[in-house]
Protein backbone atom coordinates (compact mmCIF):
# COMPACT_ATOMS: atom_id res chain seq x y z
CA UNK A 1 0.00 0.00 0.00
CA UNK A 2 1.38 3.40 -0.99
CA UNK A 3 1.94 5.63 2.02
CA UNK A 4 0.04 8.88 2.31
CA UNK A 5 0.89 12.44 1.44
CA UNK A 6 -0.31 14.57 4.36
CA UNK A 7 -0.80 18.34 3.96
CA UNK A 8 -0.94 20.66 6.98
CA UNK A 9 -1.74 24.34 6.53
CA UNK A 10 -2.44 27.21 8.87
CA UNK A 11 -1.27 30.56 10.22
CA UNK A 12 1.95 31.17 12.13
CA UNK A 13 2.41 29.59 15.57
CA UNK A 14 -0.78 27.54 15.30
CA UNK A 15 1.45 24.52 15.86
CA UNK A 16 1.45 23.00 12.38
CA UNK A 17 5.24 22.59 12.17
CA UNK A 18 5.52 20.91 15.55
CA UNK A 19 2.54 18.70 14.76
CA UNK A 20 3.90 17.83 11.31
CA UNK A 21 7.25 16.78 12.76
CA UNK A 22 5.57 14.66 15.42
CA UNK A 23 3.28 12.98 12.90
CA UNK A 24 6.19 12.28 10.57
CA UNK A 25 8.23 10.66 13.35
CA UNK A 26 5.27 8.62 14.60
CA UNK A 27 4.41 7.29 11.14
CA UNK A 28 7.99 6.98 9.94
CA UNK A 29 7.36 9.55 7.20
CA UNK A 30 9.61 12.24 5.75
CA UNK A 31 8.87 15.78 6.85
CA UNK A 32 9.23 18.81 4.59
CA UNK A 33 9.00 22.32 6.06
CA UNK A 34 7.99 24.47 3.08
CA UNK A 35 7.88 27.59 5.22
CA UNK A 36 11.57 27.06 5.97
CA UNK A 37 12.23 26.99 2.23
CA UNK A 38 10.77 30.47 1.78
CA UNK A 39 12.54 31.68 4.90
CA UNK A 40 15.81 30.39 3.48
CA UNK A 41 15.23 32.27 0.23
CA UNK A 42 14.54 35.44 2.22
CA UNK A 43 17.65 35.00 4.36
CA UNK A 44 19.96 34.20 1.48
CA UNK A 45 18.57 37.17 -0.46
CA UNK A 46 19.17 39.46 2.51
CA UNK A 47 22.75 38.25 2.80
CA UNK A 48 23.31 38.74 -0.92
CA UNK A 49 21.85 42.23 -0.94
CA UNK A 50 18.90 41.15 -3.08
CA UNK A 51 15.70 43.06 -2.42
CA UNK A 52 12.67 41.02 -1.40
CA UNK A 53 10.92 42.82 -4.28
CA UNK A 54 13.51 41.83 -6.92
CA UNK A 55 11.45 39.12 -8.61
CA UNK A 56 13.91 37.88 -11.25
CA UNK A 57 16.87 37.71 -8.88
CA UNK A 58 14.80 36.01 -6.19
CA UNK A 59 13.58 33.37 -8.65
CA UNK A 60 17.12 32.64 -9.80
CA UNK A 61 18.27 32.35 -6.19
CA UNK A 62 15.39 30.05 -5.21
CA UNK A 63 16.03 27.72 -8.16
CA UNK A 64 19.70 27.38 -7.18
CA UNK A 65 19.22 26.28 -3.56
CA UNK A 66 19.62 22.67 -2.42
CA UNK A 67 17.55 21.71 0.64
CA UNK A 68 17.92 18.92 3.18
CA UNK A 69 15.70 18.30 6.23
CA UNK A 70 17.51 15.77 8.46
CA UNK A 71 16.41 14.98 12.00
CA UNK A 72 19.01 15.55 14.72
CA UNK A 73 17.40 13.64 17.55
CA UNK A 74 14.06 15.39 17.95
CA UNK A 75 15.26 18.53 16.17
CA UNK A 76 14.64 18.98 12.46
CA UNK A 77 17.61 20.68 10.84
CA UNK A 78 17.20 22.95 7.82
CA UNK A 79 20.30 22.54 5.67
CA UNK A 80 20.67 24.77 2.63
CA UNK A 81 23.64 24.28 0.31
CA UNK A 82 25.33 22.40 3.13
CA UNK A 83 24.84 25.20 5.70
CA UNK A 84 22.72 24.71 8.81
CA UNK A 85 20.21 27.58 8.81
CA UNK A 86 17.88 26.09 11.43
CA UNK A 87 18.18 29.00 13.86
CA UNK A 88 19.09 31.81 11.47
CA UNK A 89 15.79 31.65 9.56
CA UNK A 90 13.53 31.88 12.62
CA UNK A 91 13.57 35.62 13.34
CA UNK A 92 10.43 37.72 12.84
CA UNK A 93 12.30 39.78 10.23
CA UNK A 94 12.98 36.69 8.12
CA UNK A 95 9.40 35.55 8.68
CA UNK A 96 8.11 38.76 7.13
CA UNK A 97 10.68 38.37 4.35
CA UNK A 98 9.41 34.86 3.70
CA UNK A 99 5.88 36.19 3.38
CA UNK A 100 7.09 38.78 0.85
CA UNK A 101 9.14 36.42 -1.32
CA UNK A 102 6.37 33.82 -1.24
CA UNK A 103 4.17 36.32 -3.10
CA UNK A 104 6.57 36.24 -6.07
CA UNK A 105 5.10 33.80 -8.63
CA UNK A 106 8.50 32.86 -10.06
CA UNK A 107 9.82 32.00 -6.60
CA UNK A 108 6.81 29.82 -5.86
CA UNK A 109 7.22 28.12 -9.22
CA UNK A 110 10.90 27.46 -8.56
CA UNK A 111 10.09 25.63 -5.32
CA UNK A 112 6.79 24.09 -6.38
CA UNK A 113 8.28 21.40 -8.61
CA UNK A 114 10.54 20.13 -5.82
CA UNK A 115 7.69 20.12 -3.33
CA UNK A 116 5.35 18.24 -5.66
CA UNK A 117 8.01 15.66 -6.54
CA UNK A 118 8.47 14.94 -2.85
CA UNK A 119 4.72 14.70 -2.29
CA UNK A 120 4.20 12.32 -5.22
CA UNK A 121 6.40 9.72 -3.51
CA UNK A 122 4.00 9.42 -0.57
CA UNK A 123 5.10 8.76 2.98
CA UNK A 124 5.49 12.48 3.54
CA UNK A 125 4.14 15.20 5.81
CA UNK A 126 4.36 18.71 4.39
CA UNK A 127 3.29 21.89 6.12
CA UNK A 128 2.94 25.47 4.97
CA UNK A 129 0.24 27.90 3.96
CA UNK A 130 -0.89 26.54 0.59
CA UNK A 131 -0.04 22.83 0.70
CA UNK A 132 -3.55 21.47 0.51
CA UNK A 133 -4.81 24.16 -1.86
CA UNK A 134 -1.90 24.47 -4.33
CA UNK A 135 1.15 22.30 -3.69
CA UNK A 136 -0.53 18.95 -2.99
CA UNK A 137 -4.19 19.40 -4.00
CA UNK A 138 -4.58 15.61 -4.25
CA UNK A 139 -3.10 14.85 -0.81
CA UNK A 140 -4.87 11.96 0.89
CA UNK A 141 -5.21 13.94 4.13
CA UNK A 142 -5.44 17.70 4.50
CA UNK A 143 -5.55 19.38 7.90
CA UNK A 144 -5.94 23.11 8.55
CA UNK A 145 -4.31 23.87 11.89
CA UNK A 146 -5.54 27.01 13.63
CA UNK A 147 -5.57 28.63 17.08
CA UNK A 148 -6.66 31.85 18.74
CA UNK A 149 -4.36 34.82 17.97
CA UNK A 150 -3.67 35.45 21.67
CA UNK A 151 -2.57 31.84 22.16
CA UNK A 152 -0.45 31.88 19.03
CA UNK A 153 1.18 35.13 20.14
CA UNK A 154 2.08 33.69 23.53
CA UNK A 155 3.52 30.55 21.93
CA UNK A 156 5.65 32.61 19.57
CA UNK A 157 6.77 34.94 22.37
CA UNK A 158 7.86 32.03 24.55
CA UNK A 159 9.65 30.43 21.61
CA UNK A 160 11.67 33.60 21.01
CA UNK A 161 12.58 33.84 24.69
CA UNK A 162 13.81 30.24 24.67
CA UNK A 163 16.07 31.14 21.77
CA UNK A 164 17.43 34.14 23.62
CA UNK A 165 15.85 36.61 21.21
CA UNK A 166 14.49 39.80 22.82
CA UNK A 167 10.80 40.39 22.22
CA UNK A 168 7.63 41.79 23.72
CA UNK A 169 4.29 40.02 23.65
CA UNK A 170 2.65 43.07 22.09
CA UNK A 171 5.19 43.27 19.25
CA UNK A 172 4.85 39.55 18.60
CA UNK A 173 1.05 39.84 18.43
CA UNK A 174 1.33 42.75 16.01
CA UNK A 175 3.80 40.87 13.80
CA UNK A 176 1.65 37.72 13.73
CA UNK A 177 -1.50 39.67 12.89
CA UNK A 178 0.34 41.48 10.09
CA UNK A 179 1.70 38.21 8.73
CA UNK A 180 -1.79 36.65 8.84
CA UNK A 181 -3.23 39.59 6.92
CA UNK A 182 -0.45 39.56 4.34
CA UNK A 183 -0.72 35.80 3.77
CA UNK A 184 -4.50 35.77 3.54
CA UNK A 185 -4.76 38.76 1.22
CA UNK A 186 -1.96 37.96 -1.22
CA UNK A 187 -3.07 37.35 -4.79
CA UNK A 188 -0.88 34.27 -5.26
CA UNK A 189 -1.86 31.16 -3.27
CA UNK A 190 -3.43 32.94 -0.28
CA UNK A 191 -3.64 31.23 3.09
CA UNK A 192 -6.96 29.42 3.43
CA UNK A 193 -8.30 26.00 4.29
CA UNK A 194 -8.77 23.62 1.37
CA UNK A 195 -12.42 22.76 0.72
CA UNK A 196 -11.79 19.16 1.83
CA UNK A 197 -9.49 19.96 4.76
CA UNK A 198 -10.26 18.98 8.34
CA UNK A 199 -9.86 21.94 10.71
CA UNK A 200 -7.91 21.27 13.90
CA UNK A 201 -8.18 24.01 16.54
CA UNK A 202 -5.16 23.68 18.83
CA UNK A 203 -6.07 26.59 21.13
CA UNK A 204 -6.70 24.29 24.11
CA UNK A 205 -4.76 21.23 22.94
CA UNK A 206 -1.38 19.98 24.07
CA UNK A 207 1.21 19.17 21.42
CA UNK A 208 0.80 15.46 22.09
CA UNK A 209 -3.00 15.65 21.75
CA UNK A 210 -2.70 17.47 18.43
CA UNK A 211 -0.16 14.99 17.06
CA UNK A 212 -2.30 12.05 18.14
CA UNK A 213 -5.37 13.59 16.50
CA UNK A 214 -3.62 13.86 13.12
CA UNK A 215 -2.02 10.41 13.43
CA UNK A 216 -5.47 8.95 14.12
CA UNK A 217 -6.84 10.64 11.00
CA UNK A 218 -3.91 9.40 8.93
CA UNK A 219 -4.26 5.81 10.09
CA UNK A 220 -7.97 5.90 9.34
CA UNK A 221 -7.26 7.14 5.81
CA UNK A 222 -4.53 4.55 5.36
CA UNK A 223 -6.79 1.81 6.64
CA UNK A 224 -4.33 0.77 9.35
Amino acid sequence: MKELAIALDGPGSAGKGTIARGVARTLGYQYVDTGAMYRAVALRALRAGISWDAHAELAELAASLVFEFPFDGDVLRVIVDGEDLTSAIRSDEIGMGASMVSKVPAVRQALLGLQRDLGARGGIVMDGRDIGTVVLPDAALKVYVDADLEVRSLRRYEELLRRGQPASLASVRTALAARDRQDMERSVAPLKAAADAITLDTTEMTVRQAIEAVVKLARARRGA
